[in-house]
């Protein structure tokens, strides 16, 4: 079939300097570009361990690819678990700086509404990146380095150490005999609370929404 006069056949180039460049990733774009992927990966129900070949097919390129910019996939893994606790810590920082500004929120006592934001800023993290929940709840680590599953470990006892801050902070306020004691004991099971709800919402493929009659359950556990 001939084209229409309009719109000429497509001339090959004369020589390969005419044909269009591949463009080449900006530095550090390739990191995230993969970072990105593994996370999207891990979004997926039912996948049990990711390759590195699986994910090199991911981003159509190969697998040497990959190594020049991180070591290991455990460094791929690092890098997510250092996105999830610059992000998280961060916004228990923001959480404490604006309740000790405003003093506004919900009916609950001072130190129990500010653990009650901390939580449910964690389980909107979680419910908004499926990929990073499989992670914090060490599910995605189950065969990748010890250390990994550590390092997860450590997040939540700093999660349960600012739980412990904001409520004895708010036991102080409300005159217990016993404010250290009884802001450990809180912190303990809200923090069982915040990983039972992220392990039911990874391992029953994103279906249980971790946010599910949320402020009900955290005024049976706040009180």
């Amino acid at each position: 079939m001939a084209l229409p006069d309009s719109q000429p056949a497509a001339r090959p180039p004369d020589r390969m300097d005419d044909a269009p460049a591949r463009k080449r990733p900006k530095p550090g774009e390739r990191r995230v570009q993969i970072l990105q992927a593994l996370a999207s990966m891990l979004q997926q129900p039912g996948v049990e361990r990711i390759t590195t070949a699986a994910l090199a097919a991911r981003l159509d390129v190969s697998e040497a690819a990959l190594y020049r910019h991180f070591a290991s996939k455990a460094q791929m893994f690092e890098g997510l678990i250092d996105f999830i606790e610059q992000t998280v810590f961060a916004l228990v920082n923001q959480i404490a700086q604006q309740d000790n500004i405003t003093g506004a929120g919900s009916g609950r006592p001072p130190g129990a509404r500010q653990a009650a934001r901390v939580l449910a800023m964690v389980i909107q993290f979680a419910e908004k990146n499926p990929g990073m929940a499989r992670v914090m709840v060490g599910d995605a680590l189950v065969y990748e380095n010890e250390r990994l599953q550590q390092r997860m470990n450590h997040f939540f006892d700093k999660i349960e150490a600012s739980l412990r801050q904001c409520l004895r902070v708010g036991a102080a306020t409300v005159d217990s005999d016993t404010p250290t004691v009884d802001a450990q004991v809180q912190a303990s099971v809200l923090t069982a609370f915040l990983v039972g709800r992220l392990q039911r919402f990874a391992r029953s493929g994103f279906k249980r929404q971790p946010s599910e009659h949320l402020e009900a359950s955290l005024d049976r556990l706040l009180g």
